[in-house]
């Protein structure tokens, strides 16, 4: 059996995304079937649908879904039909990486989040004439009107949660937040720099500000997102535009007082920004990148061995989603956490320009709503 379920599909590499019928199967045993009601577009659903990433075609993209359980299969215990949840990023739950917690590094990342199939390698769905499409990117392959996932990668909400804008909070918000309060774990009297004000960047500004952190600098060339970074709880706002990056740090520095910033996160990937933000951290501080641009980064030993610094790597936000999502929906739900206003909803028919308006930057986080 199977439902029949529209869906944006990536054909080949390069290609915009097609919206299609397709047939999804029956939720198995340990797999849950979902009626989507928003999902989050983020750059990664670009990369991917340009072959930027390990990907195989036909795939459905989307991986910040959200919706209404339609049925469960008789191993789930979690949720059961009528529930509301938001999806978060697969994992293989087994391995060391797992087990420990740290499920953003699992060891089996790869065929999990880019092969669009389940572990045993069977697809979930098919096109006319029973074409295999790949429908479990990141274990759920949300730009459709129905997602198969598991218990693994769902985190349930109350029946009134406003999906429309929470499914936002699942790939790059936890990124941004999980840098600020589990990686690098910022303290009330510390500083922060953000260098990158999208949803990632963002979110660690909230985060932060959430924390109680002394000073909170935002770095950015674009000024409404500079503006925005303002009001939700950055101190400062550095503005790049036609700047060398050494008065960039030396701006940075400035601003967060006491010879640099505790705690920096880098959201562009770019090595020469990576380097400015290195010499803007303090002593003992520490910088995350959660990006990369695939060119390599060059940085003295002594930037870090004669001040003490930490330059660190920081997936998914450093955190297991299942236990982390939640705490800032508490955050949220305090009032401490505004994710609504990074959000601009779209038809899921318009899928193809929120993707360009991301990219953009028109629009900090597009979520589709169906």
């Amino acid at each position: 059996m199977s439902v029949r379920i529209r869906a944006a599909v990536a054909w080949e590499a390069g290609a915009k995304l097609s919206i299609e019928e397709f047939d999804l199967d029956d939720p198995r045993d340990d797999e849950i079937l979902v009626r989507v009601e928003a999902t989050g577009v983020c750059h990664t659903d670009e990369s991917s649908r340009l072959g930027l990433l390990p990907v195989v075609y036909p795939i459905i993209l989307g991986h910040e879904g959200s919706g209404t359980v339609e049925a469960a299969g008789k191993d789930v215990t979690r949720v059961k039909a009528g529930d509301k949840v938001l999806f978060t990023p697969d994992y293989c739950g087994t391995c060391e990486q797992c087990v420990l917690g740290y499920t953003p590094y699992c060891e089996q990342a790869i065929p999990v989040t880019f092969t669009g199939t389940r572990p045993d390698g069977s697809p979930r769905a098919h096109a006319a004439g029973g074409r295999p499409v790949r429908a479990s990117f990141f274990g759920q392959s949300s730009f459709a009107t129905h997602s198969l996932v598991t218990e693994r990668n769902i985190v349930p909400v109350p029946r009134d949660a406003p999906l429309h804008y929470l499914a936002g909070f699942t790939c790059g918000v936890q990124t941004g937040a999980g840098v600020m309060l589990n990686a690098i774990g910022v303290a009330p009297h510390q500083t922060v720099a953000v260098f990158g004000t999208g949803a990632v960047g963002l979110a660690a500004v909230m985060a932060a500000h959430a924390s109680g952190a002394r000073e909170i600098v935002a770095v950015d060339r674009v000024r409404h997102r500079l503006d925005l970074a303002l009001e939700l709880g950055a101190t400062q706002a550095v503005d790049t535009t036609g700047q060398e990056l050494a008065d960039v740090t030396a701006q940075v520095v400035r601003a967060a007082g006491k010879g640099g910033a505790d705690a920096i996160l880098d959201t562009t990937g770019n090595p020469q920004v990576i380097l400015a933000a290195v010499n803007s951290a303090a002593k003992h501080g520490t910088i995350s990148v959660i990006t990369s641009s695939g060119k390599d980064v060059t940085i003295p030993p002594g930037a870090l061995l004669v001040t003490g610094r930490t330059l660190r790597g920081t997936m998914g936000g450093h955190i297991n989603p299942t236990v982390f999502i939640p705490r800032l929906l508490d955050l949220h739900a305090q009032g401490r956490f505004p994710v609504d206003r990074l959000v601009k909803n779209y038809p899921f028919a318009e899928v193809n320009t929120a993707i360009a308006d991301s990219l953009s930057g028109a629009t900090i986080k597009p979520v589709l709503t169906f």
